[in-house]
């Protein structure tokens, strides 16, 4: 039994409340599978959009810990589970285990949650204008892309299934190019049904994303494949239609929400400063010791009152002398995507044919960290000095928010190189993606 059919076949039975911002908060009893898919009405729209929205968070924290630790950002640190230090630091993975499954079947469980809204719309006999369909249709395909890439950011040249929308008869695995340009297609479509949608969509959207528009956030999505695919003339177009500001404030974005209400959960990120080596995440030394001095992104680490030394089997030590406090409560937002990486994304989309102009927006970040311009490090204005600088920046200013590093390091061809410093003990290894889950038969 493949595993998508094992984990897509669950039902919408109740609704999970994302940051309790539906009717005080009260905990609805949501409509099922079958009612949302054979006739979606206005009140089950409503809990299916904010069902997929919480689900979106299932394991969340799972699979940005597993990338972070890929990427020697940090070193998660659970007494109860030594495969955090072990498989993820060796490179020897294991195909059955929650660091593979459980971001996979998670992810793939929204996905299903939204082929069933998108059934339901079909079958609809409400009346939906055309505006509302399309808003509708294009909300629930932007958010299929983004679980889809986040698969794919696992599963890289593994592959991935697009297309999933009959558990019984599941598409084909694409190609890790296959799979982005179909993700990207499902962007530009969601992009069209958004932009004859009107100025409002169908539906209440949680305080993450109240600072963007709908849109604008499919763009920045779709910014962000096109820089996975090297498409730089597209990332510059569809940065210009996102909510990208280089002289705004860098945290503008869509987030994640979380609260401590009802059936709602806490940032799964966050642990709290001196947190005891039964779950820590401890940041590796390299982050502190490759900062430029002056950095004030070396604040997202806070020095713990004593070291947490773990040892493996052979004695072979990791010594933690820092938390990681990117997320300093249980109810901090997560970004999905914002500002500060999007002028990284036009940096990037500019450096082969326009270096001026992704100078100028290396230096809004590098201004913002304190730090002088790009012109006061002594480097030059080559493609490659303007990567190594950008992979720089990236690194600081995305921190522990999503795993990036190692995604950012992997398309660039620099795993092995970059982090052949940060390989902390005889034995251990790089990788460069999680492995196919053991139950999704090829």
């Amino acid at each position: 039994m493949k595993i998508i059919k094992i984990f897509l076949i669950t039902v919408l039975s109740s609704v999970v409340l994302v940051s309790c911002e539906v009717e005080d908060g009260k905990d609805l009893n949501g409509p099922s599978t079958e009612s949302i898919s054979s006739d979606l009405s206005r009140g089950e729209l409503r809990d299916a959009v904010f069902g997929i929205l919480s689900d979106m968070r299932t394991r969340l924290g799972t699979q940005v810990d597993g990338q972070a630790v890929a990427g020697r950002e940090y070193w998660r640190v659970a007494s109860s589970d030594p495969r955090w230090t072990a498989d993820l630091l060796t490179g020897t993975l294991d195909n059955n285990t929650f660091y593979t499954t459980n971001p996979y079947a998670s992810r793939y469980a929204t996905v299903k949650d939204v082929n069933l809204l998108l059934e339901g719309l079909a079958n609809t006999t409400e009346t939906f204008t055309a505006e509302e369909v399309a808003g509708i249709r294009g909300f629930a395909n932007t958010i299929k892309a983004h679980e889809l890439l986040m698969v794919l950011n696992q599963q890289f040249e593994n592959g991935i299934r697009v297309d999933v929308a009959d558990p019984q008869n599941l598409g084909p695995f694409l190609s890790y190019d296959d799979s982005l340009t179909a993700i990207f297609n499902l962007l530009a479509d969601a992009a069209t049904d958004l932009s004859n949608a009107g100025s409002d969509l169908p539906f209440s959207l949680p305080s993450g994303f109240s600072d963007v528009s709908f849109l604008e956030f499919n763009n920045a999505l779709a910014a962000r494949v096109e820089a996975y695919r090297g498409n730089y003339a597209s990332v510059l177009t569809l940065l210009g239609n996102s909510f990208m500001n280089m002289s705004g404030d860098l945290s503008t974005g869509a987030y994640f929400t979380f609260s401590l209400d009802g059936a709602d959960i806490a940032n799964p990120l966050f642990f709290a400063l001196n947190s005891t080596a039964s779950n820590v995440r401890l940041a590796h030394p390299t982050f502190l010791n490759d900062a430029e001095a002056g950095d004030t992104r070396v604040s997202k680490v806070v020095l713990r009152d004593s070291p947490i030394t773990v040892n493996n089997e052979n004695n072979d030590q990791l010594v933690g002398t820092h938390d990681v406090f990117v997320f300093t409560s249980n109810t901090a937002s997560v970004p999905i995507i914002r500002n500060e990486e999007l002028i990284l994304l036009a940096a990037e989309a500019n450096h082969i044919t326009d270096p001026t102009a992704a100078v100028a927006a290396i230096d809004v970040i590098r201004t913002a960290a304190g730090l002088g311009t790009y012109a006061s490090t002594g480097l030059g204005t080559s493609p490659a000095e303007l990567v190594t600088e950008i992979l720089r920046q990236r690194r600081y200013s995305l921190y522990a928010e999503g795993g990036h590093r190692w995604i950012d390091l992997r398309r660039f061809g620099r795993l092995n190189s970059d982090l052949a410093g940060s390989i902390d003990r005889p034995g251990d290894a790089i990788f460069d993606r999680f492995p196919t889950p053991a139950n999704e038969n090829r």
